[in-house]
């Protein structure tokens, strides 16, 4: 179990410094559980890099509200 202190630790480097998050410092910094982490990253579009870490801006745009650009041209794709 992560103590309280470690944390907060944790939420203020991934805050203020690291452009790529890890998986448990993604679920710190949106305050998030693992499966609704993975729920919501996959409704918006945001996906892990190729070496398992999710990019801030990325996240920050989910938790935002807005929308993926390619989810939204994907929609209007029609395949025939």
């Amino acid at each position: 179990m992560i103590k309280r202190d470690d944390i907060v630790v944790m939420r203020a480097i991934a805050v203020c410094f690291k452009p790529y998050l890890k998986i448990q410092e993604a679920m710190i910094y949106t305050g998030l559980g693992r499966t609704q982490l993975a729920k919501k990253c996959e409704e918006n579009g945001v996906y892990k890099t190729v070496n398992g870490y999710y990019k801030r801006a990325e996240l920050d745009q989910m938790l935002s509200g807005e929308r993926n650009e390619l989810i939204e041209k994907a929609k209007k794709l029609k395949v025939s």
